[in-house]
């Protein structure tokens, strides 16, 4: 008889302010927001703690938003390579119990523990002594999901914070779970809940018995498989991380603030987001990319994508300026949008292809020397924070002064 899976997951409580607080714990007990530029009271919010919730402080409003809420604010620039550090020190905590580390974001990860249990106890006890450990060695909390498949261990996570450990067993889901509301589920999105509520469905158990013929009509695919995950019946394994041959693309995406149909504005996003997408490929390490794909969300939240090849790259100038040439050729003029993703494909491992301008000069040096300027760039943020280089077409945006799309936190 094959054994109940163990699935933990993971979630390092605030964790940017988490990190400051044990960075500097005077900090500790106040109001505290890390945000782009703290002298610049008109950049935004990228992360908070639980004394500045009490207030009302949101992710990506405005710092001068956020102090007229608390004007005793305590206000921390962001030190990028101070959370990968601490982040990499929580992972090797986790190896201590597993090396089945699925690794989903900087400060979360899904864990397999089902041969771990044969070791160190079950589930709970596993959790629990991971929740002591991370806190007693590094100074922050970590909230863990124990369940039977990856979507109810992360759910779990989310339903006890901070510093918390939560089970949900094959024996209990239909209590704890089914009463939730719809939107709770993984990938339950905002238009998603708005087709589900127009099917009189509301709550997770309310999905899970609904016919699959019905979600299939109304949702696709997608419905089918948010049945499989409101009925426990998700059989996803945790991927340890895999050979960098097998990633197939690397992208980012992120929603507005508001509508914008500024296609200035719109380009200033793109190269935002570019600089991320671009970051994640020197972590991969999958050399240059060939292809260029553009999602682009409006008001309606409908979404159009499409994508073009490209001369192989890395570089993010080169990524933006693919990804506006796209939105300009297909999205009409006007349109109000809500969302903005670019992604990568086509890696060329192996084989270092010359630019046409490199080969017109008869030199490398057009593609390097740039390469070189953003990997120069890339370490200074590493070293002193994201906001200490900028893009000159970018810091024209207040709204996106300091903001690191990838270490944004919704």
């Amino acid at each position: 008889m094959e054994r109940e899976r163990v699935i933990l997951h993971s979630d390092l409580n605030n964790f940017f302010a988490s990190v400051e607080i044990a960075l500097n714990p005077s900090l500790a007990g106040k109001p505290l927001i890390v945000c782009g530029d703290p002298k610049e009271r008109h950049g935004i919010v990228l992360a908070k703690n639980e004394e500045a919730k009490k207030y009302g402080i949101k992710t990506a409003e405005t710092v001068y938003s956020a102090l007229k809420k608390c004007p005793d604010m305590q206000m921390v620039g962001s030190h990028y390579h101070e959370y990968k550090r601490y982040s990499a020190r929580v992972v090797e905590i986790y190896s201590r119990y597993t090396d089945i580390i699925e690794e989903c974001s900087i400060d979360e990860c899904s864990l397999d523990m089902t041969e771990s249990t044969l070791l160190f106890g079950d589930g709970r006890t596993i959790a629990e002594r991971i929740r002591k450990e991370v806190k007693e060695e590094l100074g922050v909390t970590v909230s863990v999901g124990v369940s039977f498949n990856k979507v109810f261990a992360k759910l779990a996570s989310e339903m006890k914070k901070p510093d918390a450990v939560t089970e949900i067993t094959r024996e209990d889901y239909r209590q704890k779970v089914w009463c939730l509301p719809v939107t709770d589920l993984l990938f339950v999105g905002k238009a998603t809940a708005e087709s589900l509520y127009r099917l009189g469905i509301r709550t997770i158990g309310e999905l899970a018995v609904t016919d699959e013929a019905l979600l299939t009509r109304a949702l696709g695919k997608r419905g089918r498989q948010l049945r499989i995950y409101a009925r426990g019946e998700d059989n996803e394994p945790v991927c340890a991380e895999k050979d960098k041959e097998d990633l197939k693309s690397v992208g980012n995406s992120t929603t507005l603030a508001k509508d914008v149909t500024d296609r200035e504005e719109i380009k200033r996003w793109f190269y935002a987001i570019a600089e991320s997408v671009a970051g994640r490929l020197r972590d991969a390490d999958v050399g240059r990319a060939n292809t260029v794909h553009i999602v682009v969300r409006n008001e309606k939240l409908q979404d159009t994508t499409c994508q073009t090849k490209v001369t192989p790259t890395a570089l993010c100038g080169d990524i933006a300026k693919a990804a506006y040439e796209l939105f300009c050729r297909h999205i009409p003029l006007g349109t109000r949008v809500r969302m903005l993703g670019i992604t990568v494909s086509g890696f060329d491992y192996h084989v270092e292809q010359l630019r046409l301008d490199e080969m017109i000069s008869g030199e490398k040096d057009g593609y390097q020397r740039r390469e070189r300027a953003e990997n120069a760039i890339a370490k200074l943020r590493e070293k002193y924070g994201y906001a200490t280089v900028q893009r000159g077409l970018v810091i024209e945006d207040e709204k996106l002064n300091g903001l690191d799309i990838r270490g944004k936190k919704d």
